[in-house]
């Protein structure tokens, strides 16, 4: 028997464009078709089936569903037609907050979120001190949540849902509001949940958790499921998806821009989307290559990791320059190679052709970054194209600890100790190469 079952489910909204101003209104409204609404389908003949003990991981856009199909397992909203059947005891962390109670302490709900759950007021005591001690909240406890920081919402509602002992535990995209230490600990809760045989639904953009964390992935669009099975294969369906409408917006939006300007006064072609420059010799595409020789989105870190751009000389160009850069997904920029400075020297390129950044062993830690490309001329200040941020690279964990950050330094530990009652007369190195 499935843990979560969904039998050509669709759930349908009404939207009303115009309030009701007065009591007259509503009566008017009552007996006559208002021409002001509409009917907007969130979920259409959904179906699927978790297993138990196995972990399903939903991803799409926003407005794809995902939060309602949450909000059905839980009953909060009930379906418009088919079946949705749950079997167990569920706890789910949908929003931020959802089932606390401004006024009251944390304590006090602690024992009001618990019992909305159905778990006992002596269970939820045997388990309190350790519900406190996993949010990081002892001090606070006693406290009104109305003061509480998101933080502090995120981890006390993650420390009771975790620690009810839930058959099925549904969790919304409400952990990244917390610090990276926080974070590492609900996963590495989730993992020993996910290891008891229990069922977990987790809804993320992050889709690096979804690849290391579910045995199953959903891709929702437009409530309709357009993808089920193996995490990576429907993570890099969904993610291809989402650039190529990316891509095809930005154009749009780019058509009527004016040309921009070069550093010399002069005019390169017209910026479109993320894209400028000057044309003469133009980027293609943009792949990268896992350590099988396979084009993929994701790579492990310490994997093998090669970017390959094919290109177009429109004519002879002498000396050019390629460049790569990569970002996180929120704009830092990690690192900005080009073939100049890396001493790679290419005496000119004519026609089609391709060049290969490898690295031998990817330090990227777990995230999502973006990659750019570029071709410029040999002083590195006129781009023939430029693609900003246009490409994705999603790193999941490999064999190291690291987990969190940007990037594994290649370093290693030592450890000096002195003799008791000497005195140290200089720097102790604790980390060297």
């Amino acid at each position: 028997m499935s843990a979560v079952l969904f039998d050509g489910v669709s759930k349908r909204f009404i939207i009303h464009h115009e309030r009701a101003r007065s009591f007259q209104d509503l009566l008017i409204r009552r007996f006559r078709r208002s021409q002001s609404s509409e009917e907007f389908w969130a979920l259409r003949d959904v179906s699927f089936a978790v297993e138990p003990g196995s972990a399903l991981g939903v991803v799409g856009t926003n407005g794809s569903g995902k939060s309602t199909l949450l909000k059905l397992m839980t009953r909060i909203l009930a379906p418009t037609s088919g079946k949705v059947a749950v079997i167990g005891r569920v706890s789910a962390l949908l929003e931020l907050g959802a089932g606390f109670h401004p006024d009251l302490s944390g304590r006090d709900n602690v024992f009001l979120n618990a019992s909305i759950l159905g778990v006992d007021r002596r269970r939820v005591a045997e388990r309190f001190d350790a519900i406190a001690k996993f949010a990081e909240l002892e001090r606070f406890i006693d406290i009104p949540v109305k003061h509480y920081s998101s933080g502090m919402y995120a981890r006390l509602g993650f420390a009771v849902a975790i620690n009810v002992d839930p058959d099925v535990l549904l969790i919304d995209e409400v952990l990244s509001v917390g610090d990276e230490s926080f974070q590492d600990r609900c996963l590495e809760a989730i993992h020993r949940f996910h290891r008891a045989g229990k069922t977990l639904v987790l809804v993320s953009h992050d889709v690096a958790s979804i690849c290391d964390v579910c045995t199953d992935a959903i891709w929702l669009k437009d409530g309709e499921i357009r993808a089920y099975g193996q995490p990576r294969k429907v993570v890099t369906e969904y993610l291809e998806a989402a650039h190529a409408h990316a891509a095809e917006v930005e154009a749009a939006e780019g058509l009527g821009l004016a040309p921009s300007p070069r550093p010399d006064g002069q005019q390169t072609a017209s910026f479109v989307g993320h894209r400028w420059g000057s044309g003469e010799a133009q980027i293609l595409s943009v792949e990268i290559i896992d350590a099988f020789g396979r084009p993929t989105e994701m790579i492990r870190t310490g994997d093998r990791l090669v970017v390959r751009a094919r290109y177009r000389a429109n004519e002879r160009i002498e000396s050019p320059v390629f460049g790569l850069a990569i970002t996180t997904d929120e704009g830092l920029h990690v690192t900005g190679p080009n073939s100049k400075f890396a001493g790679h020297v290419i005496d000119a390129i004519e026609g089609e052709g391709a060049v290969a950044y490898v690295v031998d062993d990817c330090p990227l830690l777990p995230g999502q970054f973006r990659l750019s490309a570029s071709i410029y001329d040999e002083s590195c200040t006129h781009p023939y194209d430029y693609h900003d941020r246009m490409y994705s690279l999603v790193i999941e964990p490999g064999d190291h600890a690291e987990r969190y950050g940007v990037v594994r330094l290649p370093a290693r530990w030592s450890h000096e100790p002195l003799a008791i009652g000497s005195r140290a007369t200089g720097p102790v190195n604790a980390v060297s190469r």
